[in-house]
């Protein structure tokens, strides 16, 4: 499946790729390697607990090797927005409570749902995209269904709304 990202999210998933590979990798298969020297690796914790580290790291290289291989960088600031697409912040009205709620579309590994970045493939953008503004669109939830208007759309850039942005303090496996 392609990805879509944001530039700044493609870099932060090349970053974490590398770290994991060439930092927290090689640092967590030397301690494996002391704690295997100390003897008996059957009752060894700390033998055991660096397996399990290497384990998940490997795990994570995995899916980040798969997320950038799939991935499509999209600058959406090159972008009208006149349609709803991947980048646009839209503004719209729910029909049944008529509150306003804003969302901005963007990748998988960029949303914050709580922070109203909702990912490309969830069931409210898929709703969303290609949508003009005053156009009303309704999104099948598991429970109900809701009806929103369009109010506006318009381009802000992804990584100046996220609140959580992981570091390489993030990308290390305690």
């Amino acid at each position: 499946m392609i990805e879509p990202m944001s530039i700044e999210g493609y870099d932060i998933l090349v970053e974490e790729f590398k770290y994991l590979l060439e930092v927290e990798k090689p640092k967590v298969a030397h301690e494996k390697l002391v704690a295997a020297a100390q003897g008996d690796r059957s009752e060894n914790a700390d033998y055991h607990a660096a397996k399990e580290k290497l384990r998940f790291i490997d795990k994570r290289l995995f899916y980040l090797n798969k997320m950038i291989q799939n991935s499509k960088i999209i600058d959406p600031s090159l972008h009208a927005h006149m349609k709803v697409s991947f980048g646009s912040t839209v503004h719209v009205v729910n029909i049944d409570t008529d509150e306003e709620e804003v969302y901005t579309l963007c990748g998988v590994l960029e949303s914050e749902p709580e922070n109203g970045l909702i990912s490309i493939h969830s069931p409210l953008a898929k709703a969303m995209i290609g949508k003009e503004q005053n156009d009303e669109f309704k999104v099948k939830l598991p429970k109900e269904s809701k009806e929103y208007e369009i109010e506006s759309i318009e381009y802000k850039n992804i990584f100046s709304l996220k609140q959580i942005i992981r570091t390489k303090k993030e990308f290390a496996f305690h």
